[in-house]
């Protein structure tokens, strides 16, 4: 049988020679955005270890295979006024218990095996919102990564005591979340105080679950609204609680999701002062057409800043929003959309 080609044959090697070259340069183009500036682009454990600059490692296992089979036991173990970083890293498990990690202890990089795989859990809902936390963090300069935080309080009765179920409470400077997730049905992360990152995690709840008074950023975070059967009023995301128009927090979600079951406000007024911006985000149908609420909140608006910077998705549409909320400019939205907002910087070991 003869055989037959489309070009003449003898064009063949140098075709394959060409295709080969390009297929070489696309590669060593590809290694070199990879290994370049822009090698921050994929944040995982090796990474962040690495740029930490530490091998001082805190085991713990449930099994017994590590130093500690209890989270706060390693914990404890850190001397206070640690100066240096030290690793404590949880192998896969559900750890049932309450953590703490106290002023005196900085430096502290809580490395999980992944959000699906290393737990901290507990049950407990109060009329305090601190003393309900599953986990706290007191201390500057922390990191969490790939850590499930959960409060599996049932829900509560709405409008009683007993109804704050906080699964985190962030109430340090120089904190950082690196795909960690945050579970609860109310009051998910008590956002309290200080500047903090949240790269690549889930946080999921129904009413007020990121609350508090941090001047944060969310990058990629992926937000799931858990519907309230107790209430008919629509939950919100965010209760921002910026106390006067020099203080300087506020909560800003860059890229990501939000999606879930049921209404939901993107914010709402929990003072004069509330900030709170979403910037390139997929808003889903779960967001009222509202968008931002001042329940509870009686006084002008004047001072609210809600608003929101090129958004996208069916709960992104502006017709119906709320009078005093903000589409940013791109002059506007850049202060927010800079690391600089929470001078990453000079505290960071890796930020997108």
């Amino acid at each position: 049988m003869s055989s037959s080609c489309s070009w003449p044959c003898s064009a063949l090697p140098r075709a394959i020679h060409i295709a080969l070259a390009i297929i070489f340069v696309v590669s060593v183009s590809f290694l070199d955005h990879v290994n370049g500036m822009d090698a921050k682009t994929v944040i995982d454990s090796p990474l962040l270890t690495q740029k930490i600059g530490t091998n001082r490692t805190i085991k713990v296992d449930l099994n017994g295979d590590g130093d500690f089979n209890s989270v706060q036991a390693a914990i404890d173990s850190v001397p206070e006024g640690n100066s240096q970083w030290v690793i404590i890293h949880l192998r896969k498990g559900v750890y049932r218990e309450k953590v703490h990690i106290p002023k005196n202890k900085p430096y502290i990089f809580l490395r999980g095996n992944g959000r699906g795989r290393s737990a901290i859990v507990w049950s407990e809902s109060s009329s305090d919102n601190v003393a309900s936390a599953t986990f706290k963090v007191e201390s500057h300069n922390f990191i969490a990564f790939g850590v499930s935080f959960k409060n599996e309080a049932p829900t509560g009765v709405a409008y009683t005591s007993q109804n704050q179920s906080v699964a985190a409470f962030v109430a340090a400077d120089k904190v950082a979340f690196y795909h960690c997730a945050f579970f609860s049905t109310h009051n998910t992360l008590f956002d309290y105080k200080g500047r903090h990152y949240y790269d690549n995690c889930y946080i999921q709840g129904s009413i007020d679950f990121i609350f508090g008074r941090g001047r944060s950023v969310f990058h990629s975070c992926e937000i799931f609204v858990i519907s309230d059967k107790r209430v008919t009023i629509h939950g919100s995301i965010t209760a921002q609680n910026r106390g006067s128009a020099n203080e300087n927090s506020g909560f800003v979600f860059v890229k990501g999701k939000v999606y879930g079951i049921g209404g939901v406000y993107l914010g709402r007024a929990k003072g004069a002062y509330s900030r709170v911006v979403f910037a390139k985000t997929y808003l889903s149908n779960t967001i009222e057409p509202h968008g931002w609420t001042n329940w509870s909140y009686d006084g002008t608006t004047e001072n609210l800043y809600h608003a929101e910077f090129k958004c996208h998705g069916p709960g992104a549409e502006s017709e119906k929003r709320a009078p005093w909320s903000k589409e940013l400019t791109e002059k506007e939205a850049a202060p927010f959309l800079s690391i600089d907002y929470i001078n990453g910087e000079e505290w960071l070991p890796v930020w997108l």
